[in-house]
């Protein structure tokens, strides 16, 4: 595993090195294997990026018609709510780029909430053509960091961290406290490229405590790609109590 840290002067240069991320993926992705898989998170911090995606040089340039696109983790309400990270990202650059609606893999919310995180493992098998047991491999999972150090939707002391077997399991947590879906850390750790994206002051001290503590008392700690990259992009904010 290699792991590289970025630091950007401001937001808007994270979005722009997030979106050339992004970007340049996509068409490593399309050259060897002849697609583009991705898993997206919610979140302030990554809609800017998202907004640049619909723009050029990024509109003309990602293989839109070979990207295909699923969600870390997802409020379990509907994709008009304002909490939804499917709605958030269909309304920030999905309505406004050439990629084909069957391409784009939402957390299902009209199940009941197990059956949905069954309903979506079943839909990574399929996609991906691999056993129930085996991990599937995506290019990219884009992932941010709460205040309390949680991840997706992976939040301290809770026993999804010591999930094993299933790649997508029902939580309740966060802010708000509500239902969700997430993607598991075993599934997470086997993509090939793993980014956080972290921004503002606010952030500062638990990015120090993930990046020089000890290791382990947070969920965003247990990232540790098996066989990929782990890239962390940050802006001077989030950056200023630790020297990278």
């Amino acid at each position: 595993m290699g792991m590289t840290i970025i630091t950007e002067s401001d937001p808007s240069a994270l979005a722009r090195r997030g979106a050339g991320i992004f970007s340049q993926i996509a068409a490593e992705g399309v050259a060897l294997r002849g697609r583009f898989s991705v898993a997206l998170s919610g979140g302030s911090t990554p809609r800017p990026i998202h907004r640049m995606l619909c723009e050029e040089p990024y509109l003309s340039t990602i293989p839109w018609n070979r990207t295909y696109i699923f969600w870390v983790d997802d409020r379990f309400v509907p994709a008009n709510d304002s909490a939804s990270n499917y709605g958030a990202a269909r309304s920030d650059f999905l309505d406004r780029v050439p990629i084909p609606e069957k391409q784009v893999h939402p957390m299902p919310v009209d199940l009941a909430l197990e059956e949905g995180a069954v309903a979506y493992q079943e839909e990574l098998v399929r996609f991906f053509q691999t056993r129930p047991s085996e991990m599937p491999v995506f290019d990219l999972i884009c992932l941010g960091i709460g205040t309390d150090g949680h991840t997706a939707s992976l939040f301290p002391g809770q026993s999804t961290l010591s999930e094993t077997q299933r790649m997508v399991v029902a939580v309740r947590g966060g802010d708000p406290y509500v239902d969700r879906l997430t993607m598991t850390l075993p599934l997470i750790n086997n993509a090939r490229q793993i980014v956080f994206l972290v921004s503002g002051k606010k952030k500062a001290m638990i990015l120090k405590a993930i990046l020089k503590g000890p290791p382990g008392r947070f969920p965003a700690q247990m990232i540790h790609p098996v066989h990929g990259n782990l890239t962390y992009i940050l802006d001077r904010e989030a950056a200023s109590m630790f020297n990278p």
